[in-house]
């Protein structure tokens, strides 16, 4: 049913839990899968003078954080047999939200998987929820695992 699956990582405990899932979909569906790490904007351009150091010291991190998630994603795919093939997508200044839904309309996706952190209430409505914008934004079915 699912051929191609982008799975929307940040390395994070709900992340992990929706990468297991989407891993074992896209086992039993014998299905490519897409680890996609989105990196925000950087949060300090327009805001007085711009730090070239701390724009690259952004990226840096993003970077790092990125190759972290995707390394968590590798290992749960070589675990399975035969192995899950893997694509690792990074995409920077855009919104998380919007980075997941383009991307996975670009690559000809069929099913989004997005781990929830579980905030109900006034912390949801507060905060808002990247998964509850990649819902309200795509056109592509999505998962979202807690």
């Amino acid at each position: 049913m699912f051929k191609n699956i982008v799975l929307a990582t940040d390395g994070s405990v709900a992340s992990a839990h929706a990468a297991q899932l989407a891993v074992n979909l896209a086992h039993i569906h014998n299905a490519n899968l897409t680890a996609l790490y989105v990196a925000d904007p950087y949060p300090y351009l327009g805001v007085g003078e711009v730090n070239p150091m701390g724009y690259q010291a952004y990226n840096a991190a993003a970077q790092e954080l990125a190759s972290k998630a995707h390394a968590q994603v590798e290992t749960l795919c070589e675990g399975q047999s035969p192995a899950v093939p893997l694509q690792a997508r990074f995409v920077e200044d855009v919104a998380a939200a919007s980075g997941i839904v383009e991307t996975a309309k670009q690559i000809g996706a069929d099913l989004i998987v997005v781990g929830s952190h579980g905030r109900s209430g006034i912390a949801r409505l507060m905060l808002g929820s990247v998964a509850t914008k990649v819902v309200a934004e795509s056109p592509i079915p999505v998962l979202v695992c807690r």
